[in-house]
C-alpha cells in the first residue's frame, strides 16, 4: 500500500530581498507544522538568468525549503519602461509556469501569495487549491491602501492636490495625503491602477496572513476583521502571524565562518552606546546628503555604526545596482580619521538583525521598511524615521503615531536633511527624557512580541487556526 504523499504549501515571492526575506520566514512556520515547502522565485526582469547570488546564499541556508526558479516569461515586444510596471508584468505573465508547477507537486494544501503576485488566484482556483495572501507590510498599512481605494471611490481629488491634508481611514492614525506612496498619489496613474486590481483580486482569497503581531497594530488588526477598511466588498479572515524576522544566528557557510568585522568593532563599545545607520537594500543617498549625515553624526558626539551606499545614477530606478561606494569621495575629508576612535563606516551591507541585537547598539536610524522596523522593535532598539520611498512615510506614521517607538527625523520629505537635524534627533534618543520613555516602550513592545511567538502566543494560535482551516479543506 503506498503511503499518502505528504502535504505541501507553494509560495509565490515578489522580486527583492523585503519580499522574498519574510516569504523565508514563513516558510519556516510551514515546516514547523509537517509541511513540505516550495518558494516559487520569479525571474528578474532584465537580467536573462533565473538565479542571484543573493536568492543562492538564501536557498543554501534553507535546505528544507525547495526553492524553484520560474522560468522567464516569454520576451515582450514592447517592455514597460517603468522597473516597477516590468517586474508586475513578470509577476503576471509567470503565472502559467507557477500553473504548470502546482499541477506537478502532489497534495498542494495552500498556494501563498505575495500582495504582488495576487493575479495568481486564477491558477489557484482553476486546481481547486486555496489562495492566501501573505502581506509583508504593515497592517496599518494594508488598511490604508483598502481605505485609499475606498476614498478614491467616494471622491474626485488626487492626493497629490491635498499636500499635508490630513487622510483618515479606519484603524489607522490620520496620514498626510503627502506620506502615502508616490506611485498612489495620482488615481489615473497606471501603477494604481494595476495596485487596485491587485488589492481587488486579494480580496478573492481565502484569507491573508499578516507580517504583525496583535499588540503592535491592535486597532488596525480590528478595523480589518470588521471588514471596515473596505467596506465595498468583504475582506478575508485575517491572521497575525508575526512578527516573522530573521534571528540574525543563522546562516552559516563563508559568511559565518568570516563574521563581519563590525560585530567585533561593537564588541569593543560600551553597552546600549552605539546609533546604527541603516536604509535597506535599497536605501541610496545623494553625495551631499551623506555629507550632512557625516557632520550631524560627528557633531553629536555619540559613538555610530554607518552602512554607505553609493548614491544612484537614476535617482527613480530603485532596482539599479549600485558599485561599492568610494567613501573618501563620499564623506567629509578628514571625516573617517576623525570618528575612528567612535564611529565605523561599512560599505554597502551589515548584518543588520545581528547589529540590532546585540548589546552595544542603543538607537536605529532606519527607512522604516516594514522588515527593518520589525527587527528593531524585536531587539528593543528605538526607531529614528527617515522613510524614503514606497510605504515607507506610512510606516513612518504608525511607529511614531501608533506604536510610539521612534520619532521622526524632521526633512525627510525636503530636498535636504540637515546635519544639525541628524545631530539633534541623535541627542534626542541617546541622551534625553523622550529617549528614556522610548526605551522603556520599546522593552514592553519586546516582550509583546516573544508573547506573541511563544507556543500558545497569539500569533502560534493564529497560525494553527490557519493550519487547522488548510487541513478542514482538504
Amino acid at each position: 500500500m503506498e503511503s499518502k504523499p505528504s502535504r505541501s504549501v507553494v509560495l509565490y515571492a515578489a522580486m527583492g530581498a523585503g519580499h522574498l526575506l519574510p516569504m523565508v520566514e514563513l516558510a519556516k512556520l510551514f515546516l514547523t507544522r509537517g509541511l513540505d515547502v516550495t518558494i516559487a522565485v520569479p525571474a528578474t526582469p532584465g537580467s536573462g538568468t533565473t538565479g542571484s547570488p543573493t536568492i543562492a546564499g538564501i536557498a543554501a541556508s534553507n535546505p528544507s525549503i525547495t526553492f524553484h526558479h520560474l522560468p522567464p516569461p516569454p520576451s515582450c515586444a514592447d517592455p514597460d519602461p517603468n522597473p516597477l510596471l516590468l517586474m508586475l508584468d513578470v509577476l503576471r505573465r509567470s503565472v502559467p509556469s507557477l500553473a504548470s508547477l502546482l499541477r506537478s507537486i502532489p497534495s498542494v494544501a495552500a498556494l501563498v501569495l505575495d500582495i504582488f503576485c495576487a493575479e495568481a488566484v486564477d491558477a489557484a482556483a482553476a486546481l481547486h487549491v486555496p489562495a492566501y495572501i501573505y502581506f509583508t507590510s504593515a497592517a496599518g498599512a494594508f488598511a490604508a491602501s483598502l481605505g485609499l481605494m475606498h476614498h478614491y471611490s467616494t471622491t474626485t481629488t488626487n492626493l497629490r492636490d491635498m499636500g499635508k491634508a490630513l487622510l483618515r481611514f479606519p484603524g489607522v492614525p490620520p496620514i498626510p495625503a503627502s506620506d502615502m506612496p508616490s506611485l498612489v498619489q495620482d488615481r489615473e496613474g497606471r501603477f494604481y491602477k494595476a495596485r487596485v486590481k491587485l488589492y481587488a483580486r486579494a480580496m478573492e482569497a481565502s484569507g491573508v496572513l499578516l507580517n504583525t503581531y496583535e499588540w503592535l497594530e491592535a486597532r488596525a488588526v480590528g478595523e480589518l476583521r470588521k471588514g471596515a477598511c473596505y467596506p465595498d466588498r468583504p475582506t478575508p479572515p485575517v491572521y497575525c502571524v508575526g512578527p516573522l524576522v530573521a534571528s540574525g544566528e543563522e546562516g552559516g557557510g563563508a559568511r559565518e565562518a568570516e563574521r563581519h568585522a563590525c560585530l567585533a568593532w561593537l564588541d569593543a563599545q560600551p553597552a546600549r552606546s552605539v546609533v546604527f545607520l541603516c536604509f535597506g537594500s535599497m536605501g541610496s543617498f545623494s553625495a551631499a546628503q551623506l555629507k550632512e549625515i557625516a557632520r550631524g553624526l560627528e557633531s553629536s558626539g555619540h559613538r555610530f555604526l554607518w552602512v554607505v551606499r553609493s548614491p544612484r545614477q537614476d535617482p527613480t530606478n530603485l532596482l539599479e545596482h549600485l558599485p561599492e561606494p568610494d567613501l573618501a569621495a563620499l564623506l567629509p575629508e578628514g571625516f573617517l580619521e576623525r570618528t575612528a576612535d567612535k564611529g565605523m563606516v561599512v560599505k554597502s551591507w551589515a548584518p543588520q538583525a545581528k547589529v540590532l541585537r546585540h548589546a552595544a547598539t542603543a538607537a536605529f536610524v532606519t527607512h522604516c521598511g516594514w522588515n527593518s522596523t520589525l527587527e528593531g522593535i524585536t531587539a528593543g532598539v528605538p526607531l529614528l524615521c527617515w522613510p524614503l520611498y514606497a510605504e515607507q512615510r506610512m510606516n513612518k506614521v504608525f511607529i511614531v503615531e501608533e506604536m510610539k517607538v521612534g520619532v521622526v527625523i524632521d526633512g525627510y520629505d525636503e530636498e535636504m536633511v540637515s546635519a544639525e537635524e541628524v545631530e539633534a534627533k541623535v541627542r534626542l534618543v541617546m541622551e534625553s527624557e523622550e529617549g528614556g520613555k522610548l526605551l522603556e516602550r520599546l522593552a514592553v513592545a519586546r516582550a509583546k512580541a516573544v508573547e506573541a511567538l511563544a507556543e500558545e502566543g497569539p500569533s502560534r494560535v493564529a497560525f494553527d487556526e490557519f493550519i487547522d482551516r488548510l487541513v478542514s479543506s482538504e
